[in-house]
């Protein structure tokens, strides 16, 4: 009888742990696309307008080299001091009447609509002016406000002028009324969306509690839509201050903006000079949109 030879117990190779990367270097990972892309597309632009505002120019070619006239001749002349004074003069008129605009739709289309179908089909009705080109609806205000236009010609047939008035096109009344059409929008669905997230409970609470229509507006919804109107006048006021074309147009030349005058520069190839300007024009926006911020405390308040 032949005996078979006992078992031998197979010792299993411990399991090894699987890799475990730091988690400080898993958030570096994560953040790693964002960052080559803001890199690539905003944060080395703006480094090569900067490097470029210290270079020399003539009328043929531009020379590397590290010089601050630019920089003088921008922040010394007084046609410069006077054109971004007018640039904020129109920011500032444009952001006051989209915000008070903006505000009232939103609040309208919040509050006085009931089912959620109808505010959707309002809200999309507001938006289709903007499917079509910026330029096309600037423009068709000129036929509108021109000498021989729709309201000189509709208040002279009524009587109430003699002589078509002369204001209404190629002003700074035409740039300014173009610019609310143009950039409402922008300060109507971020304040709508703020609105829809106000809490109805805390509105039928201070209807409950006594408070007036106009308390509830001042005291609830108005400061729940900060973060709205914030978010809503950073867009207005960066759109205003970098558009020209509308200035152009609607102001027949008259009128000037630091946009319009970086694209004349531009067209006289003093790319530095214009390189200059759109340094400092950064700079100011900048500061008032950290103005903004300070004000208001998106992160906090949403």
């Amino acid at each position: 009888m032949v005996v078979p030879p006992p078992k031998v117990a197979q010792v299993e190779a411990p399991e090894k742990p699987p890799l475990r990367l730091p988690p400080m270097l898993i958030s570096w990972l994560q953040a790693a696309p964002l960052t080559v892309i803001l890199g690539a597309f905003l944060a080395l632009p703006i480094l090569m307008i900067a490097v470029v505002s210290f270079w020399d120019y003539d009328f043929a070619q531009m020379y590397p080299d590290f010089v601050t006239f630019n920089y003088t001749e921008t922040l010394g002349s007084w046609v410069t001091w006077k054109t971004y004074l007018n640039t904020l003069k129109y920011t500032f008129l444009v952001w006051s009447l989209t915000l008070f605009i903006g505000f009232w739709v939103a609040y309208f289309l919040a509050f006085h609509i009931r089912t959620s179908a109808m505010q959707t089909v309002l809200f999309l009705v507001c938006t289709v002016p903007f499917l079509t080109s910026n330029i096309i609806r600037m423009i068709s205000w000129i036929p509108v406000l021109g000498r021989n236009g729709l309201v000189n010609s509709s208040l002279i047939e009524m009587g109430l002028i003699a002589r078509p008035i002369e204001w209404l096109l190629y002003s700074d009344f035409a740039v300014v009324l173009a610019m609310v059409h143009l950039y409402t929008l922008f300060m109507v669905t971020p304040i709508f969306n703020t609105m829809m997230r106000i809490d109805r409970a805390l509105v039928e609470a201070a209807r409950d509690a006594g408070a007036s229509g106009w308390q509830i507006l001042t005291n609830v919804i108005i400061p729940l839509s900060k973060p709205g109107m914030a978010i809503g006048s950073i867009f207005v006021v960066t759109l205003v201050m970098a558009d020209f074309s509308t200035v152009q147009v609607m102001s027949g030349g008259q009128s000037a903006s630091v946009a319009l005058m970086m694209k004349n520069q531009m067209s006289l190839l003093q790319y530095p000079a214009a390189a200059a300007n759109a340094v400092v024009l950064l700079v100011l926006v900048l500061l008032m949109v950290a103005g903004i911020l300070r004000i208001v405390d998106i992160r906090k308040e949403l």
